[in-house]
């Protein structure tokens, strides 16, 4: 199988990468910088600024069995700007225009594409549980996924297999947003943020590489998915989790206006939340190695 990855550099991607090579497949990224992007050993890199279709790869992308994007310019990046949220917002839309364009313009055409989202899509939902059937919301999340999610619906005309993932909170060690949540818990500081009763949907960075692989192989799998565990918890369950994997105490709430203070805007981040149930990808029959976030976080530490 021969698969492309957009921003295959990054934690995801890099799982993604590891585990399809060492399967004996083929990968190729799309990066900005292909002579300095940190490759897996095995796969190529092709240049591409994730605005505009250069015949260099689109060669390539038509000898595809697969395409995955999971560009977009980080969250974690303060302070949130009104810039940088342009930034987040640009770069996620524009990427998915130029798959939409490639798509309509390779021939043959790759038979299967699996476009990022986030569950941000739901926007903050408090305690109700959130399944692909739940409304959009109305929040800066919400504005993103949505036009995130609708500038590659046309390939949905071509004759290939789309799926869409909402990404929930991807825990690994080496990247992502545990470290820096597991910051104040190495501090001796941890304990909930704000009220502590915001929902957390999680996923271990291997079983979202491995539902991944699920969708790119089940021919069943089209339209949208949410790659989160099927047991959310609230972020003071979660922060004590964290604690106790790591050996430390519980204790010191952040208060929210600490948080906003300091954050702004990006305080969202860590006082909202939705508790997602991966409802679609349970019925499809994917099983999870890891549903217990105490287990996952005992084995992340």
């Amino acid at each position: 199988m021969k698969v492309m990855i957009a921003g295959g550099s990054g934690l995801i991607g890099t799982a993604l990468s590891r585990s399809l090579l060492r399967d004996g497949h083929e990968v190729w990224l799309l990066s900005r910088s292909p002579h300095k992007v940190r490759l897996t050993p095995g796969a190529q890199a092709l240049e591409w600024d994730g605005r505009t279709v250069f015949h260099q790869w689109l060669g390539t992308f038509s000898q595809m069995d697969v395409v995955v994007n999971l560009t977009g310019a980080t969250i974690g990046q303060w302070p949130w700007s009104d810039a940088r949220k342009q930034e987040i917002l640009d770069s996620r839309v524009r990427s998915a225009q130029v798959m939409a364009e490639a798509f309509e313009k390779a021939s043959p055409r790759p038979p299967v594409f699996l476009q990022a989202s986030g569950i941000g899509y739901y926007g903050p939902r408090g305690g109700e549980p959130v399944t692909e059937d739940s409304s959009v919301g109305n929040d800066f999340f919400s504005t993103v996924a949505i036009n995130w999610e609708s500038a590659t619906r046309i390939i949905d005309t071509m004759g290939v297999r789309r799926v869409i993932m909402r990404n929930g909170l991807v825990l690994a060690r080496e990247g992502g947003v545990l470290p820096m949540m597991a910051l104040p818990v190495a501090l001796f500081a941890g304990g909930p943020f704000g009220s502590g009763k915001q929902g957390i949907s999680w996923i271990h960075v291997r079983d979202h590489v491995r539902a991944m692989r699920f969708l790119i192989e089940n021919e069943k799998a089209r339209g949208i998915f949410n790659l989160s565990a099927p047991n959310p918890v609230s972020n003071a369950d979660f922060m004590r989790a964290l604690a106790r994997a790591m050996h430390r105490p519980y204790w010191f709430p952040t208060p929210a206006f600490a948080l906003r203070l300091v954050l702004g805007e990006m305080s969202d981040l860590l006082l909202t939340g939705q508790y997602v149930i991966p409802q679609r990808l349970v019925n499809l029959g994917f099983a999870f190695d890891f549903e217990s976030i105490r287990d996952t976080l005992m084995d992340l530490y």
